[in-house]
């Protein structure tokens, strides 16, 4: 049987049939499924597990513990918050986007702010090598072929802010003539 993309399945000529409802069994096969797949966090698979009963309904007389069976997987260690927002930050830090960025992505995965502390640190500790990284991917400053008029440097840096760097950093970056050699540690520098 086909899955379709709505919470169907499909049977030779295409009817449709509702799947089954969920139950204790097979909602935490379900969970386990997923976790097994996906880097997640514990928000992110409860928000999960209840866009699943929402699709396909329980089949208890009770309600469903979603959170105790969220918390039975973390303390498993299939789900750890901290070591997602560690692997998040080094892996958007390595792309070149700054802490803003990563604070972001960490509060939208539901990171709380115990967990993602190693992390903004992290992020804190890469700014400036994340910020060349950005800067020499998208041809900027000391990355650019040609120097930059006015109107392009304010569009390099508004760039550079969206991609979570902080303002000194970007206008250190951006002012740089292509070429200029230009180190984290003197960015840190301008920074201060």
């Amino acid at each position: 049987m086909d899955k379709d993309g709505n919470g169907e399945n499909r049977r030779s000529g295409g009817r449709k049939r509702p799947l089954r409802p969920l139950g204790h069994t097979s909602l935490s096969e379900l969970a386990l499924r997923y976790v097994s797949r996906f880097a997640t966090t514990r928000a992110k698979l409860l928000s999960y597990l209840q866009r699943k009963l929402r699709e396909r309904g329980w089949e208890g007389t009770d309600e469903p513990d979603i959170e105790g069976l969220v918390s039975r997987i973390a303390e498993l260690g299939y789900v750890n918050d901290e070591a997602y927002a560690l692997a998040k930050a080094g892996s958007l830090s390595a792309r070149g986007y700054g802490q803003a960025r990563v604070r972001q992505a960490l509060r939208v995965a539901g990171v709380d702010e115990e967990d993602g502390a190693s992390a903004r640190n992290l992020a804190r500790e890469q700014a400036a090598d994340a910020a060349l990284r950005f800067a020499r991917r998208k041809r900027i400053g000391p990355f650019a072929v040609s120097p930059a008029d006015p109107r392009m440097r304010e569009k390099s840096l508004a760039a550079m802010i969206r991609a979570g760097h902080d303002f000194a950093l970007a206008r250190a970056i951006v002012s740089a003539e292509p070429g200029e050699t230009i180190t984290s540690e003197e960015l840190l520098e301008a920074r201060s």
